[in-house]
């Protein structure tokens, strides 16, 4: 997450304070997990969070950092950017020189951490210092319930956990009720468990991580995802017909007439129409900034246009700038 500055509140109740000023992000992985409905997220929305948090990840622990509180309410989708950004380093601390002894939250608390968190609430000091690897176990957790779509708190803390956790997560990848194509699920499925060694020696390291099979493989996002994941593109479906791409004419007529409903909620930096599939007559609206095209997304969802509701969501910006029109989006 940017830091923009850092002021001091002299008002506060309790006395002078220091606050951070931080970039206004969107969505949460938490709220995103509310909204699967227990079906699990995409693997395009499992993906793309996994390789932008382990690139953070990567960063910190470079630099000799630990966040030491990785859960899905602290990582936030960033509409501008288009990538999930970690945020709340209140617990964070530097590698080798932990001062704060009890770190991360209940449910995506690493092994090492738990005990020393429960030695500490004894006045006792743990022998096994919590580096670099607490974070990988959270994110571990994390995939792990963004995949199944489950919170899985009472699970991690259960003794059968505790004996054969890998037992437990092929569970969860054979289930019948996880819908996800086989191979990328096996690549998935191995990458969390590289995460969730209960030795943290042998844990994979956020670089290493990122090598991973699965981060080769290409996604489409589900409609899904294009409704929840803000960014400045727009895309509006049932607006034109066939015969409307035909006709050059009305063609042009209604885009323009397009263009003039669309500038009411911000400036319009292009926008697009393919008369050829893949996106054959959806209309791509790209913004300024983020904040038009939401306010845009708003307005303009249910709104009849040539006698058709409307049906707006978002689309990936990097994918829009290089051309690519995603094919299969349900």
């Amino acid at each position: 997450v940017t830091l923009y500055g850092v002021f001091t509140n002299h008002y506060s109740a309790n006395g002078p304070s220091r606050c951070l000023l931080l970039e206004l992000l969107d969505i949460s992985v938490s709220e995103l997990l509310l909204h699967s409905s227990n079906q699990g997220c995409s693997m395009w929305m499992i993906q793309h969070c996994a390789r932008d948090v382990l690139e953070a990840l990567a960063f910190l622990h470079h630099k000799g950092y630990v966040h030491a509180d990785l859960k899905p309410r602290n990582i936030l989708w960033s509409a501008e950017e288009e990538c999930f950004k970690l945020i709340d380093f209140g617990l964070s601390f530097k590698e080798g020189n932990q001062d704060v002894k009890y770190i991360q939250t209940d449910g995506y608390r690493a092994p090492e951490a738990e005990l020393q968190n429960c030695l500490a609430q004894a006045g006792l000091q743990s022998e096994t210092e919590c580096t670099s690897a607490v974070d990988l176990w959270s994110l571990g957790i994390v995939l792990l319930e963004m995949f199944s779509g489950m919170k899985l708190k009472h699970t991690v803390q259960s003794q059968e956990w505790k004996t054969n956790s890998s037992a437990i997560i092929d569970r969860i990848f054979a289930s019948e009720g996880v819908v996800n194509s086989a191979i990328p699920a096996y690549h998935l499925r191995d990458l969390i468990k590289s995460m969730l060694h209960c030795d943290q020696g042998k844990r994979a390291s956020a670089e290493k991580a990122l090598c991973s099979p699965f981060f080769s493989i290409p996604f489409a996002p589900h409609i899904e995802d294009l409704v929840m994941l803000p960014t400045p593109v727009l895309r509006l479906l049932n607006v034109l017909s066939d015969a409307s791409l035909q006709c050059e004419e009305e063609y042009e007529d209604i885009l323009e007439d397009i263009r003039e409903e669309c500038q009411k909620y911000g400036p319009v930096v292009s926008l697009l129409i393919p008369k050829e599939n893949p996106g054959k007559g959806q209309v791509f609206v790209e913004y300024a900034n983020a904040g038009d095209s939401k306010s845009a997304q708003k307005m303009l969802t249910g709104k009849i246009f040539d006698g058709k509701f409307v049906v707006a969501t978002f689309y990936p910006l990097s994918a829009y700038k290089r051309g690519y029109l995603y094919q299969n989006l349900l």
